[in-house]
């Protein structure tokens, strides 16, 4: 039994990695032709991210199901009706106890999470009030009505959120690819706008003859056919071309020993083919476009070969591919390089949301700067109030010193002890005789007379 791995763009299988697979039939492979792999026997292979913004609650959730002996049992027998009907979901109810705990904490801390993020975006925009049960609809990956516990709902859901997102990857992705490409030939006409007519013309025939170099390449055979796969055969895995074995070539690139090929295992199949017309040394080559080239070459790939649409590759369908009259004599592959990937009129209206986006930056930026203004102008008043209001304490200290009073501190209290005021404490103040109310301001006070004295 062997784990699937993840894959970024698998579909329904993501979700449900923890399907295990039977053992392969070996096959007889001389080593002593095969040219070492890094893969080591028994060594974890690392799951590449997925892209889902859900990926890591995703990871954790397959990871915790399959400790369960009872659902990983379930999971080798369910067919993919079975996990997209959410019969298997229901599953989840004869898991142990221990699993479904682990599980009810993942859920937690996966809205807890969410709820971060939708803080993060409303502190963002300055809105208060926050809603987060409402704006917890928006996540379809998870039960927002109970964010205590996991049930076989939320499973239900993963899967099918999964499912949905993964699907419509290929076709978000060339979207994005399509904004790249407008975006490069945007900036490049900009720039040249801000040249003079000799500049310019010496720029345009410089991206001429790039575009030119970059098309003077080898012919790239069609991916999947027999041609680019004995060339992998040949110099990826140093076997002789005239004993080429699809059985064989599958078993030496099934990475994984899983019996499947994925799409990273297809993926890797491509390289010499991209080669041939992407080389990160040279200025003429995108290496944004070579991705997307080894993507569209999986997708093709997948769409000729995966039977069932599990974006998984079995030994039978991959045999029943190499039967096909398209495996010997296929069309020649058209590189990126050979595309019209938008129209004028694409670009135009590309240019105008661009345009349209950058007035609106602009007028934020404007208002942000008269923010900036008034809190200045507002900071100058207070500092200005601040100052004014110093200078009069000032002089009514300095006036107090005047008059003979001692200046006051902040709470009233003397600064300066006036003359005859460093008594001790629990001396008695002297007053006149006969009194015990102080002197009045400029008296003196005369020295007293004992009468029981008899002067000469």
């Amino acid at each position: 039994m062997k784990r699937l791995s993840v894959l970024p763009q698998q579909c329904l299988l993501l979700v449900t990695c923890l399907l295990m697979a039977l053992e392969a039939v070996p096959i007889d492979i001389d080593k002593t032709k095969v040219k070492a792999e890094g893969h080591v026997e028994g060594e974890k292979v690392e799951n590449p991210d997925t892209g889902l913004y859900y990926d890591e609650y995703l990871r954790q959730v397959i990871d915790v199901l399959e400790t369960d002996k009872h659902f990983r049992e379930k999971l080798q027998t369910a067919d993919i009706e079975e996990i997209k009907s959410g019969k298997l979901s229901r599953e989840l109810d004869l898991v142990s106890h221990h699993v479904r705990t682990r599980l009810d904490e993942l859920k937690r801390q996966e809205v807890a999470r969410l709820r971060m993020l939708i803080k993060a975006k409303m502190d963002s925009v300055q809105d208060t009030g926050i809603d987060h049960q409402a704006l917890l609809k928006q996540f379809e990956h998870l039960n927002h009505q109970n964010p205590d516990t996991f049930e076989p709902k939320d499973l239900d859901m993963l899967i099918k959120a999964a499912t949905s997102d993964l699907e419509n990857y290929d076709k978000t992705r060339h979207e994005e690819f399509k904004k790249y490409e407008m975006m490069k030939e945007h900036e490049r006409r900009e720039y040249l706008k801000t040249l003079d007519e000799e500049k310019r013309k010496r720029e345009e025939s410089k991206f001429e003859e790039m575009k030119k170099k970059h098309g003077d390449h080898p012919k790239v055979h069609h991916p999947g056919s027999k041609d680019q796969l004995k060339e992998v055969w040949e110099e990826a895995d140093g076997l002789d071309p005239n004993e080429f074995d699809p059985k064989t070539f599958f078993k030496l690139h099934d990475v994984n020993n899983d019996d499947f090929l994925d799409e990273q295992e297809l993926e890797a199949l491509f390289t010499k083919e991209l080669e041939k017309v992407y080389d990160p040394k040279n200025e003429e080559d995108d290496m944004v476009e070579m991705e997307e080239e080894r993507l569209r070459m999986r997708e093709h790939v997948m769409n000729e070969v995966d039977i069932n649409k599990d974006r998984l590759v079995t030994l039978e369908e991959f045999l029943r591919a190499t039967e096909k009259k398209e495996f010997l004599e296929p069309d020649s592959w058209e590189t990126l390089d050979q595309q019209q990937l938008f129209t004028e009129d694409e670009l135009k209206e590309f240019e105008n949301h661009i345009s349209q986006q950058e007035d609106e930056l602009r007028k934020k930026a404007e208002e942000l700067q008269k923010q900036k203004e008034e809190l200045q102008r507002q900071h100058d008043q207070l500092q200005a109030q601040k100052h004014e209001l110093q200078q009069v304490v000032k002089q009514m200290e300095q006036k107090k010193l005047q008059q003979g009073n001692p200046p006051a501190g902040p709470g009233g209290e003397l600064k300066i002890q006036p003359p005859g005021e460093h008594n001790k404490a629990g001396d008695a103040p002297q007053h006149p005789a006969g009194g015990d109310q102080p002197l009045p301001p400029g008296h003196v006070q005369e020295p007293a007379v004992r009468t029981d004295q008899v002067h000469p």
